[in-house]
């Protein structure tokens, strides 16, 4: 794109008209940002659709205070504006970032802390379902639970965004790894990114298979996204010193504990969320996740499954689509000079 690019005063975007099912996405006109001290203003060419995207379209996922009501976690795009403290990006630049809100729209603030380059022969389609799930994986796995080559992980919601993620880096990292899906062509889709086993939960106990395949011990780690009657089941496929981290709650966040099965096996227990931390603590994953698993997509060792697309106008079909639970890693948004 050439510097001289000409920002428009206007901006489509995806709005949520009220809260409710995908039909309240609509797309709607907005003053353009206009980036301030350490941020970057994108002209967006593709968007992931994540499952935070659908608690805030339910009202039950609010974005951070002083954020947009703009759904929309991680793009790519080209820089065409630069704010003020900002150092080494110039416009016309490529790059990629994770934001706290606002990339359903042609245009959107990026802090420049966050923004990465392209790794190398990535399009922007790639590049933008890069962030939110890989950051999640890398902070959670490593900074949540210190995975280390020769760990055994089971990682639930296998064929999703983050779980597609989580296979492939647990495995580049010399992790064994056990898997949930909900069905045969979701479990193969699994084992092909990397999975030792993927259990179809409709049909096995993924307590009696990890048991049965780790001779009783258990896995050491447990990277754990339903909550709900999962969390006393995750404890007890746990080997003793074992660690879970919680993503998120899909079935439900309340549950009962039976304390003393923590002590007795030495449980370590954490979780974590990306949307509401500061961009100095986000900036800290965003160097980690450049340092360590960029060679990894550059080298094609790991990478975003993409399953289908839409133009940003069919955000409600995107999410749609989500509701479902038919799709086998990411659900993406395109935009064009026309959006």
């Amino acid at each position: 794109m050439s510097v001289t690019y000409v920002i428009p005063q206007t901006m489509t975007v995806i709005e949520i008209t009220e809260f409710g099912g995908p039909e309240v996405l609509k797309p709607a006109t907005r003053p353009t940002p206009m980036p301030g001290e350490g941020e970057l203003l994108i002209k967006t060419g593709a968007v992931g659709v994540n499952f935070p995207d659908t608690m805030q379209r339910q009202g039950n996922y609010p974005p951070p205070p002083g954020t947009t009501d703009i759904p929309g976690l991680e793009l790519a795009g080209t820089i065409v504006g630069i704010g003020d403290g900002v150092s080494g990006f110039t416009k016309g630049d490529e790059v990629c970032g994770l934001v706290s809100g606002g990339a359903y729209a042609t245009h959107c603030i990026l802090p420049a802390a966050t923004a990465l380059p392209l790794p190398k022969g990535y399009d922007m389609l790639n590049a933008a379902a890069i962030p939110e799930n890989f950051f999640t994986v890398w902070t959670n796995q490593f900074d949540g639970v210190q995975l280390t080559a020769g760990d055994t992980i089971l990682i639930h919601g296998g064929s999703g965004g983050i779980g597609t993620a989580a296979i492939q880096v647990a495995k580049a990292f010399g992790a064994t790894v056990f898997t949930t899906a909900r069905n045969i062509e979701k479990c193969k889709a699994c084992e092909e990114l990397g999975a030792t086993r993927a259990i179809n939960y409709t049909e096995e106990d993924f307590v009696e298979v990890v048991k049965e395949a780790t001779g009783g011990t258990g896995c050491s780690v447990v990277m754990d996204m339903v909550g709900g009657d999962y969390f006393n089941r995750n404890l007890e496929v746990l080997a003793p010193d074992g660690r879970m981290v919680q993503v998120a709650v899909q079935k439900g966040a309340k549950v009962e504990l039976f304390i003393p099965t923590i002590m007795a096996k030495r449980i370590h227990y954490t979780g974590s969320t990306l949307r509401p931390r500061t961009t100095k603590q986000k900036e800290v994953v965003a160097k980690a996740v450049h340092e360590n698993l960029w060679p990894l997509f550059e080298k094609g060792d790991i990478k975003p499954l993409i399953y289908k697309t839409f133009p940003l106008k069919d955000a409600d079909k995107a999410h749609a689509l989500m509701a479902s639970s038919s799709h086998i890693g990411k659900i993406m948004l395109t935009v064009d000079d026309a959006a």
